[in-house]
């Protein structure tokens, strides 16, 4: 585990949207949600052993910020609040939602992205039995509630500053990718990315139109590189490249993206975390990192999902992928620490840690 410092910034409250990455419990409460996490061995390594929800074997990303920052714990489930909290001790609220995309559409089907069977292709995997996701539209719509309250409670004008002075993470996308690219879509990957970054752009207006002004938004990681990914590479268990491109290219049309909206709303202020260049960084050298094993999952096989009495690894904190998708705790704390605190050509144009303090 790293020592670090806790920030001094006074940050009333942190706002946490995205997918998987970052829930820590939302898809708890969809009854009939098909992207849980809340058994084991999920969360083996979190106080208690308890599966909380998280995909991790303990605490993500969004956890280990709220601790850089200063809370002791980060927010809880949007759909597990009591409006009461909001009078005292109201740190803020996390409704990211495992398997949800920036698209509406993403997720709202059980997809199983795992090796096919022979004569089969990724697209034989579709199963389009129930919505289980909240998409990032609705966890916008779900935000718009908690400040409706916060203009009930405090009054406007107090309220509105808490808003503006409040963290905002979001972590989304990798989603929206694994569902063009295995579903052999012929829109062309220019145009998706395009209609993407679009709807990216729309969802971050809308929250800067609540008044949020502060933004820490980390890109897709090189999602080829997942074990589950790598079991679609014919050459034997390497990343699939093609898949990571569409990462880097959305990395690329995000930062633009950001730029622009940056340029023409002045009260904006934002950091950019290259999460496709922090994770391969740590890929094609892990030593530097304690890291030991960076291809195969700890839990689970790398062709089937992390499940009681699954195959697990006992040095959990010496690999990088905890399932076929997710990082490890220890993963997960090294990208949080270096989004806080990284240099440039990690998280720019400021690190999060700055990004609290403007």
């Amino acid at each position: 585990m790293f020592i670090f410092p806790l920030a001094q910034a006074n940050v009333p409250a942190i706002f946490i949207l995205g997918d998987s990455t970052a829930d820590v419990g939302t898809n708890n409460f969809l009854p009939h949600s098909g992207n849980r996490a809340n058994f084991p061995y999920n969360g083996i390594d979190f106080p208690q052993s308890i599966p909380t929800g998280r995909f991790s074997n303990g605490l993500n990303s969004a956890d280990f910020l709220a601790k850089l920052l200063g809370y002791e714990k980060s927010p809880p489930p949007f759909l597990s609040l009591n409006f009461k909290s909001l009078l005292k001790n109201f740190t803020g609220a996390n409704f990211a939602s495992g398997g949800s995309g920036i698209l509406d559409i993403t997720g709202q089907s059980n997809v199983s992205i795992t090796k096919p069977g022979k004569g089969q292709s990724p697209s034989d995997y579709l199963n389009k039995n129930h919505k289980n996701v909240i998409p990032l539209g609705e966890q916008i719509r779900q935000f718009s509630s908690v400040r409706r309250k916060l203009i009930a409670i405090k009054g406007r004008k107090a309220a509105m500053k808490y808003i503006s002075e409040s963290l905002y993470f979001l972590s989304i996308g990798s989603n929206d990718i694994f569902g063009y690219f295995h579903s052999q879509s012929s829109i062309p990957k220019s145009e998706f990315l395009s209609s993407l970054i679009f709807a990216y752009q729309k969802h971050l207006k809308s929250l800067l139109n609540l008044g949020a002004k502060k933004f820490g938004i980390i890109s897709v990681p090189p999602i080829g590189c997942c074990p589950s990914q790598r079991a679609f590479n014919e050459t034997g268990g390497g990343c699939l490249e093609e898949l990571n491109q569409h990462s880097e290219d959305f990395h690329v049309m995000l930062g633009a993206l950001l730029n622009n909206l940056s340029s023409e709303c002045k009260d904006m202020k934002y950091s950019l975390g290259n999460a496709f260049e922090m994770t391969i960084n740590i890929i094609k050298n892990p030593t530097p990192f304690n890291f030991t094993e960076v291809k195969a999952p700890c839990c689970g096989d790398g062709e089937s999902f992390c499940i009681p009495h699954a195959k697990l690894c006992p040095n959990r904190h010496e690999y990088l992928f905890w399932d076929l998708f997710h990082p490890t705790e220890t993963a997960s704390e090294l990208a949080a620490v270096t989004l806080f605190s990284g240099p440039p050509s990690f998280v720019y144009p400021i690190n999060f840690a700055q990004l609290a303090e403007v």
